[in-house]
């Protein structure tokens, strides 16, 4: 009676067994082959063992997003516009408008992370405006306003007259030029909200709900909402349903056909 055989494998061939889950295997006559750099995972990643511990901020924001189930990547190219004027007719903001190229978008246009920066998809019409953002991960970014001639590819934003930016250090920027700093004490950290307000003349910071009495000015023309990120910053938007409640007088975004 003839045995059979599984195609490709030799009659009374035996494989090497496989090492147990966590060991190393040791090659013949050659030194243990080195263990798997740890991953912000907790699991073992072939990816950080071959490109090493620097690569690990980037995995960590990754791995971020495939918990979060559903990932979004846009791009002007890919005709997203489209999809930014469609969440408009139905009064939705959030950020789909021009996104830089490395700029990833999650949580239905609330989370903002990757590389770049990325607008809002409604202008500030109205008189006083009032937006939040929550730090999910601390690294490079800033928030602020922006007009649509703004880079959003070359950060930090705030180095021309089309941004007018907190950044992650606490200071304000315009044109390249400082306008305001947050006390040394009261800088954003990780789970911190930050509250924005502009009427058009006055860009306002709030932390926490706390107004940190750090005014600035000078951008003019129609701005948007704008945040960028880099280096791990993972940061989400609240344009309603706010984590504090807005100072007198500002509310959230509205469209221009709410407005009038």
């Amino acid at each position: 009676m003839s045995r059979h055989v599984a195609p490709g494998r030799a009659a009374g061939r035996r494989h090497p067994p496989v090492p147990p889950r966590g060991t190393t295997s040791r090659p013949p006559g050659g030194a243990a082959e080195a263990p798997p750099l740890p991953c912000p995972s907790g699991r073992r990643c072939v990816c950080a063992a071959r490109r090493g511990p620097a690569s690990h901020g980037r995995l960590r924001v990754l791995l971020l997003l495939l918990v979060q189930g559903r990932r979004r990547r846009t791009h002007p190219a890919e005709g997203d516009a489209g999809g930014a004027s469609r969440h408009a007719a139905h009064g939705f903001v959030g950020f789909f408008l021009l996104p830089g190229t490395d700029v990833v978008i999650v949580k239905n246009g609330r989370r903002i992370c990757g590389t770049g920066g990325c607008l809002a998809n409604a202008p500030l019409h109205q008189n006083k405006s009032y937006f939040e953002f929550k730090v999910q991960s601390t690294g490079i970014w800033g928030i602020g306003v922006a007009t649509q001639k703004a880079n959003l590819n070359q950060i930090p934003l705030g180095r021309d007259v089309h941004s007018l930016v907190m950044r992650n250090d606490g200071a304000l920027y315009y044109n390249n030029e400082e306008k305001n700093r947050l006390p040394a004490n009261s800088l954003p950290q990780e789970g911190d909200v930050v509250g924005i307000t502009y009427d058009h003349v006055e860009l306002n910071v709030y932390l926490n709900g706390k107004n940190m009495h750090c005014p600035a000015s000078g951008i003019r023309g129609t701005v948007y909402p704008v945040v960028y990120v880099d280096d791990s910053a993972i940061l989400d938007c609240q344009f309603s349903e706010f984590y504090h409640t807005p100072p007198p007088g500002f509310e959230k975004i509205l469209f221009e056909q709410q407005i009038f």
